[in-house]
C-alpha cells in the first residue's frame, strides 16, 4: 500500500498504525460519517457544500460534531503539510474525514459512546489521463442489492455503512466492470456504488431526482446549481428506468475525486465517448467552474 498519512484526533501518524480503539462504534457498527475533499491546484475544491453536508449527515443520525468548520480546516492543513513535506509531493490530494460516534461498552445504546473520535486520511488523488476519458468506464446494472430506501438508511445521508455498495461493486468485479448501477425498490434508476449518474437523451441531460434514493453528491449539486443553467442543453431531473438506457447516447458519472466521467457502456449498451460529446463539453465547463473556484478562495490553498 502506498504511504496515506493520517492524523487521528490530533495525532499525525502513518495510517498502517492502530489509532482507534476496537471499541469504537465506527468499527463496531459502522456508527460514523464522513466526507472526501480532493485538492485543485492546491485548493481544498467544494469545502463549504461537503461541510454543509456533513453537518446535515450529524444531524440525520443525531450526531454532535466534536469541532467547528475553522477547527477542521486546521487540521486538515496540518495533515496535507505533513504528507506533503513527508513525501515531497507537490500535486493534487484526496482528504478523508471520518468521525465516529466513539468508544465505550459493547450495545446498540448511542448513550454507551463516549467523547466522538475522527480521522483524516490524505494520499493523492488520481485524475483521468486522455486515454481513461476516450476508454470510459463500465457499468453493470445489478438487480440485487437494491438501493436502501430512504425510509430505512437515507442514502442522502454520507455515513460509514456502506455493506449495500460493497455488495453491488462485487458483482461489478465478478462481471469484469468497474462499477454497479443500482435500482431502488421500485426498479428505478438511482446511483452506482459511489457515484451519480446521469444520461444524455435526444440532447437533453437527465439524471435521477434525490427522491430515488441517492446520495447527494455534491459534483451533482454543483453541476445542478451552478454549471446547468449556463448549459445551452436542457438539464432534467427525472424518474429513469432501466428501459431508459436504451435510449441514451451518452452516460457520465459525476463525483468528488474526478468530477465529470465518461460510461463507455452500461453492460451491452454502448455509449458515444470522445472529444465531440456532450459529456466531454461538461467536462471542460466543469474544469471551468473549478479555475474560477480556486481563484476566488486563496483560504482554502493547502
Amino acid at each position: 500500500m502506498d504511504y496515506i498519512q493520517a492524523n487521528t484526533c490530533g495525532r499525525l501518524h502513518d495510517a498502517r498504525e492502530a489509532s482507534i480503539s476496537p471499541l469504537d462504534r465506527g468499527f463496531l457498527y459502522g456508527d460514523a460519517i464522513y466526507e472526501v475533499w480532493r485538492t485543485c491546484d492546491h485548493c481544498i475544491f467544494g469545502f463549504e457544500d461537503h461541510w454543509a453536508r456533513l453537518e446535515n449527515t450529524a444531524q440525520g443520525i443525531g450526531f454532535k460534531l466534536p469541532f467547528d468548520k475553522q477547527t477542521a480546516l486546521s487540521e486538515v492543513r496540518k495533515t496535507t503539510s505533513c504528507y506533503r513535506q513527508k513525501m515531497e509531493y507537490d500535486g493534487d490530494l484526496y482528504i478523508r474525514l471520518q468521525i465516529t460516534r466513539g468508544g465505550g461498552t459493547i450495545g446498540l445504546f448511542p448513550k454507551f459512546a463516549d467523547t466522538a473520535n475522527w480521522v483524516i486520511l490524505v494520499k493523492p488523488v488520481h485524475d483521468f489521463t486522455e486515454k481513461e476519458l476516450n476508454a470510459g468506464m463500465t457499468i453493470t446494472l445489478v438487480d440485487y442489492p437494491r438501493r436502501n430506501p430512504i425510509e430505512s438508511l437515507n442514502p442522502a445521508l454520507k455515513t460509514g455503512n456502506y455493506l449495500n455498495n460493497i455488495l453491488g461493486i462485487r458483482q461489478a468485479e465478478a462481471r469484469g466492470t468497474t462499477e454497479a448501477l443500482f435500482l431502488n425498490l421500485k426498479g428505478e434508476i438511482t446511483e452506482t456504488s459511489v457515484r451519480n449518474i446521469a444520461f444524455v437523451i435526444n440532447e437533453e441531460i437527465v439524471t435521477p431526482p434525490l427522491s430515488a434514493g441517492i446520495l447527494s453528491g455534491i459534483t451533482r449539486l454543483i453541476f445542478l446549481r451552478d454549471i446547468a443553467p449556463k448549459l445551452p442543453f436542457k438539464v432534467t431531473e427525472k424518474t429513469l428506468l432501466p428501459s431508459d438506457i436504451t435510449l441514451a447516447d451518452e452516460c457520465f458519472l459525476l463525483s468528488t475525486t474526478q468530477d465529470i466521467q465518461p460510461v463507455a457502456s452500461i453492460d451491452n449498451k454502448q455509449f458515444a465517448l470522445g472529444p465531440h460529446t456532450i459529456t466531454r463539453k461538461l467536462k471542460t465547463a466543469f474544469a471551468e467552474y473549478i479555475r474560477n473556484y480556486v481563484a476566488e478562495r486563496p483560504q482554502l490553498l493547502v
